[in-house]
């Protein structure tokens, strides 16, 4: 199998942007987590109605928009009228839904790492999303800077039929680590495993980091509560507010050098 891409994997992701911060999965909320000095964000990304690929997580509009009823119905002309800053506060105001290819670019111009979630909404094809995605994902940022994660595994399989492991390093997503998860690894030859740090136990640990994976959660913001998972072997957190990290440091011999 080809080899995965020299990964600098950071301590510490912004989880959807700067979420704690700014509106998640937004242009402004990537600059921010750019400003606070964080060089890699997680993202999600779905589909439009007329198959236009954006960052968003939900699927509907009503929690981050002044917009109602489901993504999947929208066309790109009727997102660009939505207003998906003013829920979180009046000085986000008049922010627009970010395309795929608005936060690429972003993202390139920036010199930042993704870990993009491909959101497979209700009676959507993981297959489509990934055709869509994959090809624009790698002519814009280098395997060094990438890590695609879903919880829909034929989405996943669908995308590491399109680049090997040494182009597209593929993350595997999942609420608790089953007794599965390494023969779930090795079929999309996995560079990493995502989880819920809630759900973590220091044994599990041990096989992901014993089996050569690197080994990522979401979404801890309490350091104080997350300090013995960085003992367990975690690389790292995927924090809606990285900047609360500061001041408790993983012990010294986890710190990359």
């Amino acid at each position: 199998m080809p080899p995965h891409p020299n990964i600098a994997l950071p301590r510490l992701i912004a989880h959807r942007g700067l979420s704690a911060h700014a509106p998640e999965n937004t242009l402004t909320a990537v600059r921010a987590a750019f400003d606070i000095g964080c060089h890699w964000v997680e993202l999600d990304v779905q589909l439009l109605g007329d198959g236009t690929p954006v960052i968003w997580h939900d699927p509907t509009l009503k929690r981050c928009s002044d917009g109602h009823g489901r993504l999947s119905r929208l066309s790109m002309d009727e997102a660009r009228g939505l207003d998906v800053g003013s829920w979180f506060g009046d000085a986000f105001r008049g922010e627009r839904m970010a395309t795929l290819a608005d936060m690429l670019e972003l993202l390139a111009s920036l010199d930042m790492g993704v870990n993009l979630e491909l959101k497979v909404g209700r009676n959507r094809s993981g297959t489509e999303l990934a055709d869509t995605v994959v090809p624009r994902l790698l002519e814009t940022l280098p395997p060094e800077r990438i890590i695609l994660s879903s919880f829909d595994l034929a989405a996943l399989h669908h995308a590491r039929s399109m680049a090997d492991a040494s182009r597209l390093p593929i993350g595997i997503l999942t609420e608790s680590i089953t007794q599965t998860w390494q023969s779930r690894c090795k079929a999309l030859d996995a560079f990493s495993v995502h989880t819920d740090w809630t759900r973590l136990t220091a044994r599990r640990a041990r096989e992901i980091k014993d089996a050569g994976y690197r080994l990522l959660c979401y979404t801890p913001n309490d350091p104080t509560a997350f300090a013995r998972h960085w003992r367990w072997g975690v690389d790292s957190a995927i924090s809606d507010d990285p900047a609360c990290f500061a001041g408790i440091a993983p012990p010294p011999d986890l710190v990359d050098s």
